[in-house]
């Protein structure tokens, strides 16, 4: 009689831990979180209109908390979220005119994006501190 159990002849699917963290890799999982973090970041915006819209005492509040230090750090992730998924929005934008799929380049624009985007927040974070 035959074996039934075929899927012990079957090889085991490669798992995450036999992987090496590569930087496009790990560029494409920040780009999904920062996604779902924008996603979410929304509702803090809607909630800043509200509250705009509301009454003077509760938006006072909400500008309360977002002048906090908590909410300030809320903010500055937030800004970094939406700089960080714009340039790797723009990154597969040059990879869809078929550019930048070279192995080395799309390295150099992984670890590009990732700087890019501090360098980014941190200019727009002064420029906002800076005209306040």
């Amino acid at each position: 009689m035959a074996n039934l159990n075929a899927s012990s002849n079957r090889p085991l699917s490669p798992h995450l831990s036999i992987y090496k963290p590569i930087p496009t890799m790990v560029m494409s999982i920040i780009h999904r979180i920062t996604g779902a973090a924008l996603y979410f970041g929304t509702i803090l915006v809607a909630w800043w209109l509200i509250s705009a819209a509301s009454s003077e005492a509760y938006f006072e509040w909400v500008n309360g908390f977002f002048g906090s230090f908590i909410g300030r750090l809320i903010l500055f992730g937030y800004t970094w979220a939406l700089v960080h998924h714009m340039l790797g929005g723009i990154r597969h934008l040059v990879w869809d005119t078929g550019r930048g799929l070279e192995k080395e380049t799309a390295t150099k624009l992984a670890y590009a994006t990732i700087s890019a985007s501090i360098v980014i927040t941190v200019i727009l974070w002064v420029i906002g501190y800076a005209v306040n």
